[in-house]
């Protein structure tokens, strides 16, 4: 009976710590932002609290339909572009020799360890007028004179494409890396095509495995912060920018707490939508 007591208290650890872990560091203040987003917005001397949904109302207005439609279209073009440039690098990573991969990963995960505030600088100094890439086209002769890219859309789809081109590989390379070569032999043993056999073999097999890093990449963008402000214009900026401004500038608690509920449900969603299309790979 003796032995048996510590391997119970053991068990019981295990649930209970995890599960105050959660309370405290996500139930607690998830609660209290979705409770201040009721609070109606007014000064520090005000007397009482009134609750109110003119926050919620406020999310179908023409300013929050435009910030999302900003946002999402943001999310969307860069999990585009990342994973059209990451599944084929990944497919050729997979295939390549054992060195080669493994001095692919290290430069990868040199990419990550990088802040995003540095990645957005130096994109925005190879973007400017003075010291980016527009001397190099005047010295090549392809315009007259230098030109500023920066800020812009497509400065910014630049500099978070490149950010979220490593997640896409170090997420999509252990799928590919799975692959039994003897299809692809046998496919091409038929008459297939090498660029044939990646279209109709390889895609269709990692369907899952790439809409799980395109659903992985739109978090990702979702939560972007520094990239819109460094390289993108104020019609540019995401979800996450504008919380931080109306609650630190606009001084409104109340309505970027809405903003805030609205964007961790949509987070969940994709995240929950992630786990469902892992489990259909892994089955």
């Amino acid at each position: 009976m003796s032995a048996q007591k510590p391997q119970s208290m053991m068990a019981y650890l295990t649930i209970f710590v995890p599960a105050i872990l959660l309370t405290v560091f996500f139930v607690v203040p998830f609660g209290t932002m979705i409770v201040t987003s009721f609070y109606e917005n007014r000064s520090i001397d005000a007397a009482g609290t009134a609750f109110t949904l003119a926050n919620y109302h406020r999310l179908l207005s023409p300013f929050f339909l435009g910030l999302v439609t900003a946002t999402f279209g943001l999310a969307f073009g860069v999990a585009s572009i990342s994973i059209l440039i990451a599944f084929p690098f990944s497919y050729l990573l997979a295939n390549a020799p054992r060195a080669t991969q493994v001095g692919w990963l290290i430069f990868m995960l040199s990419i990550l360890s990088l802040s995003e505030s540095i990645i957005g600088f130096a994109w925005s100094t190879l973007l400017s007028r003075t010291a980016g890439v527009s001397s190099l086209f005047v010295l090549i002769g392809l315009i007259d004179r230098p030109e500023s890219y920066a800020p812009g859309l497509a400065a910014l789809l630049t500099g978070v494409v490149s950010t979220a081109i490593p997640y896409a590989v170090l997420v999509l390379y252990p799928f590919l890396s799975r692959v039994d070569p003897h299809i692809e032999e046998a496919a091409r043993t038929l008459g297939t095509s090498p660029l044939r056999t990646f279209l109709k073999v390889v895609l269709p097999m990692h369907r899952n495995a790439i809409v799980t890093t395109f659903l992985m990449l739109l978090v990702f963008t979702l939560g972007t912060y520094l990239m819109p402000q460094i390289l993108g214009r104020p019609q540019h900026w995401t979800l996450s920018v504008a919380i931080s401004d109306q609650a630190l500038v606009q001084a409104n608690i109340p309505f970027a707490a809405a903003l805030a509920v609205f964007l961790v449900i949509v987070t969940l969603l994709i995240v929950l939508t992630v786990i469902q299309f892992g489990r259909k790979e892994q089955a």
